[in-house]
């Protein structure tokens, strides 16, 4: 991407600085010709053998696409789904070293984000098209439009640890192995089983609805970050932080990860609000606190800004000026359909009642990363039940929920182990 992207402006700098995006607001760019008008992506921080691209008709999407390895032909295709708050430019550290291990890499913006357009960008959008089955026919339709049959690995971080599960549980002949990152993967829902005869129905999952109830009970009251992000005012909450977008961004990020010494997981005995309260207030949120007031709460000083190297200025800029074109309106989308008390998700998912990750698999995470124990119990039955060929359960040192920014060289090295022993042709 050298040969595309200027340096970064010294007036994109100043914008950083003072919490303003450089481009935030100035283009929506809904249509495909709107896209191609914009600055090049990733602002100049991109380095060389990335290259930028949009592909158009999947599954309605004209989708944009970073993409490494593509100049040589045959090889294996490996697909990369990003997270929330993130976006295909998550990937940018690690697409170069797959490239050199011989693999066709390719990181699409997920439907809701970035420069991916053809999804609804109202709150009022037909949640349908946000729904887990459908986000797993745009990958299928990526990987056929870009020529392919099959994926040598599927990898998701956080929100797109879902997706690219249950791409590999329902289309194993596709997407041949997966690494989920961050987000342990329970499996499908399970059906009411031999009741004609007696047995008992199973109890249900306490919802979030349930939790939030429990949650405002405690002293002080929280609530969870889930039903708060599917509120009406989530978007406008982050989009216009009084702090300013980019350090909203910086905030954010900097209390998931590593630096952030409150951060020290542990596995909860249940899901209940006295054992959920461990949980730091990005998760469990101060009942009283939007999520943009939650970040400022953990906004670190001005020295150690200047000298994180895993998350610079500039690059921190790249997602300020991202969302403040889009919002987060299309992203948070994920969060109001993908629960688990939603009927149609439900009913969607119970199809695949019984069913387990049977390709090879493994987990990636950093040892600062609460999102693996968000969910009581979770990442047990991801290695007993929900894959029956868990090979790695990795928590690496020195990294918090951004495992492949924080860690870049130490996810390279696992992936690139992984492809080489199990995803063979």
């Amino acid at each position: 991407m050298a040969d595309q992207h200027s340096k970064v402006s010294r007036r994109t700098l100043v914008a950083g600085a003072a919490g303003l995006s450089g481009l935030a607001l100035a283009q929506r760019a809904t249509t495909r010709d709107e896209l191609v008008k914009l600055p090049p992506y990733g602002n100049g921080t991109i380095g060389s053998g990335i290259r930028s691209r949009l592909i158009d008709n999947v599954n309605g999407l004209t989708v944009h696409i970073l993409e490494a390895g593509y100049e040589t032909p045959g090889r294996q295709l490996v697909y990369l789904m990003h997270g929330f708050p993130e976006l295909a430019y998550s990937w940018r550290k690690i697409m170069p070293v797959l490239a050199a291990a011989g693999y066709h890499v390719i990181a699409p913006d997920q439907r809701g984000f970035g420069r991916t357009i053809g999804w609804d960008r109202s709150y009022e959008a037909d949640g349908n098209q946000f729904r887990i089955l459908n986000m797993t026919r745009d990958a299928i339709g990526l990987v056929y439009a870009l020529g392919y049959r099959s994926v040598a690995m599927v990898v998701g971080h956080d929100a797109g640890a879902p997706v690219a599960s249950w791409s590999a549980l329902i289309r194993p002949d596709i997407f041949r192995s997966i690494t989920i990152m961050s987000s342990p993967f329970e499996g499908p829902p399970a059906l009411p089983f031999n009741t004609a005869n007696g047995a008992p129905m199973p109890k249900p999952p306490i919802t979030d609805d349930q939790l939030d109830a429990e949650l405002a009970k405690l002293n002080p009251p929280r609530k969870y970050y889930q039903n708060h992000q599917r509120t009406r005012g989530a978007n406008d909450d982050m989009l216009h932080a009084p702090q300013g977008l980019h350090n909203f961004f910086r905030g954010y990020y900097y209390f998931k990860s590593a630096d952030y010494k409150g951060n020290n997981p542990r596995p909860l005995k249940a899901r209940t609000a006295e054992e959920m309260a461990q949980i730091p207030h990005y998760y469990v949120m101060l009942k009283d606190k939007s999520m943009a007031a939650t970040a400022a709460e953990a906004m670190p000083p001005a020295e150690y800004i200047a000298n994180c190297k895993w998350l610079t200025e500039a690059e921190v800029e790249v997602y300020a000026t991202e969302y403040g074109r889009t919002g987060f309106t299309g992203a948070l989308q994920g969060y109001r359909v993908r629960r688990g008390s939603d009927p149609v998700s439900l009913a969607e998912m119970r199809t695949f009642s019984g069913r387990a990750i049977d390709v090879p698999s493994q987990f990636v995470s950093g040892k600062s990363d609460w999102g693996v124990y968000q969910t009581p119990g979770a990442a047990e039955k991801m290695q007993t039940t929900a894959c029956s060929k868990m090979v790695g359960f990795h928590r690496l040192d020195g990294a918090g929920h951004w495992v492949q920014q924080e860690q870049p060289e130490k996810v390279s090295e696992l992936l690139v182990q992984f492809l080489r022993q199990y995803a063979k042709s």
